[in-house]
């Protein structure tokens, strides 16, 4: 990670969302994904902080359909959920 102010701050919400299920997808989202983003990706990634973290892991679970706003391919890494990493 360089020293980019919104990328760490990206990153410390992404891990602090307050539920150890959605720090584990969001973080863990941000982790995989970050370096690769483009302007418009974090902005997307930037709003998709600001919901629930119940819908977000509705959506990720499948329990609750994930809105036509949110649908495209940023979701669509998301709700891969091959990045979280599940230790014993």
């Amino acid at each position: 990670m360089n020293d980019d102010p919104l990328m760490r701050r990206l990153k410390f919400r992404a891990w602090h969302r307050g539920t150890r299920e959605s720090d584990y997808a969001v973080g863990g989202f941000f982790e995989r994904y970050h370096a690769e983003w483009n302007a418009e990706e974090i902005a997307w990634f930037e709003r998709f902080m600001d919901e629930q973290d119940a819908d977000i892991i509705g959506w990720a679970l499948g329990t609750i359909p994930v809105p036509d706003e949110w649908k495209g391919p940023m979701m669509d890494k998301f709700l891969k959920l091959d990045f979280v990493k599940i230790e014993n």
